[in-house]
């Protein structure tokens, strides 16, 4: 088929998410066709992002700076919403409706897992919320079990600290037929009902 290089190329590109050896291939054959296009200039943009992007030590999003332009942004709300991941944090920048700052837990907690709060980066957020109490903590965990223990975990520690926490609300999604909903989603959206 190709030498070594080309199938590590594709054995690389097949663990990325999403992609398995099929769709590797079509990746790496559309590359090399257009090689001047595009294999080379993701190359360059590859090299670059390893070379400069960096973990925030203020909130671990990703960023070429650090802080990270959302914790350097000087006109952001003084709420912090707590987040599982990167990918969760770049999903409610996407949306445009909360302006406040940030915490990247990296990860949930889980026994079946072996993830402890010290795993995760619950102690850097108490850190942070002593030394800045912000107006509000929100809490935008995945509706799991491993996410609400997460929760759970986290509205004990922040007690003591008096900040209000609020939760993410959960329930019918926009469209959602209720025959198609599960019963722990039908359950969440029933006793989450609000007056209409």
């Amino acid at each position: 088929m190709g030498g070594p290089e080309l199938e590590r190329l594709i054995a690389l590109f097949g663990k990325l998410p999403g992609l398995g050896p099929r769709s590797a291939r079509r990746i790496v054959l559309k590359l090399l066709r257009e090689r001047e296009t595009r294999l080379l200039p993701l190359a360059d943009a590859l090299r670059d992002a390893a070379a400069t992007v960096r973990t925030c030590t203020v909130c671990g999003n990703l960023d070429t700076s650090d802080p990270c332009t959302i914790c350097a942004t000087p006109d952001r709300e003084a709420k912090i919403c707590v987040v599982e991941s990167v990918a969760d944090l770049w999903a409610l920048e996407r949306a445009l409706i909360y302006r406040g700052t940030y915490h990247v837990l990296g990860g949930s907690l889980s026994a079946l897992a072996g993830r402890r709060p010290e795993d995760l980066t619950i102690e850097p957020l108490l850190a942070r919320l002593r030394a800045a109490p912000p107006t509000e903590v929100i809490l935008a965990l995945p509706a799991t079990v491993e996410g609400a223990a997460t929760g759970h975990y986290l509205v004990e520690k922040l007690k003591p600290l008096g900040i209000p926490v609020s939760r993410l609300a959960q329930g019918v999604p926009m469209g959602g037929a209720l025959e198609v909903l599960d019963e722990g989603t039908l359950a969440t959206a029933l006793s989450a009902r609000r007056s209409a």
